[in-house]
C-alpha cells in the first residue's frame, strides 16, 4: 500500500525544526505531552499521548532507525490501542521518515510514513493515520509561529 506523505515549508531554521523532532521536552510542546527521546541511532523515540499511563496511546518501545542530524530522521512506529489488532505493537511494522532541506532561511520538511499492510484492517489503521499526521503536521506549524 502507497505511503503517507506530507511536505511543509516552515519559516525557521532547520537546526530549531530538527530539535522540535529530536529533543524530548521540545516535541512535547507540538506533538504529545510526554516523550522519550534519544536522540542517536537505535535510540528511543517513544512518544506517551497519555502522560499518567505510559503503557497505551503511546509509542513505547519504539526506536530511531536513521539519524543523519539536521537532515534525516526514521524511526519505527505503533498505532493507537485501537489499531493493536493491524498495527502489533510487539513488533512496530510501519516507519515514519522525516527529512529536512534548507530553504533560504526556512526549511522544508518531507514525512513519510510506509510499511503499510494492504488488507482492509490496514486500510482503516492508514485512514486513521492520515488524519493523525494531518493533525501533527498542523501542530508543528502552529508552534512555529509561536516561538
Amino acid at each position: 500500500m502507497k505511503e503517507l506523505k506530507f511536505q511543509i515549508r516552515l519559516q525557521t531554521p532547520i537546526e530549531k525544526v530538527w530539535r522540535a523532532w529530536t529533543d524530548s521536552d521540545t516535541i512535547t510542546k507540538w506533538f504529545s505531552p510526554h516523550a522519550n527521546i534519544e536522540p542517536k541511532l537505535g535510540g528511543a523515540y517513544e512518544l506517551f499521548f497519555d502522560p499518567n499511563n505510559h503503557e497505551h496511546q503511546c509509542t513505547k518501545g519504539c526506536k530511531i532507525t536513521r539519524f543523519e542530524p539536521n537532515t534525516h530522521l526514521s524511526f519505527s512506529w505503533r498505532g493507537p490501542e485501537e489499531l493493536h489488532h493491524v498495527m502489533d505493537p510487539d513488533i512496530p511494522q510501519t516507519h515514519v521518515h522525516v527529512s529536512l532541506k534548507e530553504k533560504g532561511v526556512g526549511s522544508e520538511v518531507t514525512i513519510i510514513h510506509d510499511g503499510w499492510g494492504t488488507d482492509k484492517d490496514w486500510k482503516k489503521a492508514k485512514d486513521w493515520h492520515q488524519r493523525a499526521w494531518i493533525q501533527v503536521v498542523s501542530s508543528l506549524k502552529e508552534y512555529f509561529k509561536k516561538e
